[in-house]
């Protein structure tokens, strides 16, 4: 499952101590870039002390780096809720 591999990359990137992926695919049946069977629009909150002293925008593009392939494939949408501990 595309959840389980959004997670795993994040927890063995970051380490985070919260991290909660959903998938939110329901949400967008029937639009544009939204497959039957959904697993392409995700939200994930993520809190790790890796995002210490990065501003928004540059934790933003590291959670993106680290799943870029993701995204280029069948992930369509990743809405991204973070902080720092």
């Amino acid at each position: 499952m595309i959840r389980d591999q959004i997670e795993e990359r994040l927890m063995a990137r970051f380490s985070p101590n919260r991290l909660v992926v959903d998938d939110v695919s329901w949400q967008h049946a029937g639009h544009a870039g939204a497959p039957e069977g959904g697993e392409s629009h995700f939200e994930v909150v993520i809190s790790a002390s890796a995002f210490g002293g990065q501003g928004r925008i540059a934790a933003h593009r590291a959670v993106h780096a680290e799943l870029a392939d993701l995204l280029a494939g069948p992930v369509h949408a990743l809405q991204i809720t973070l902080s720092a501990d």
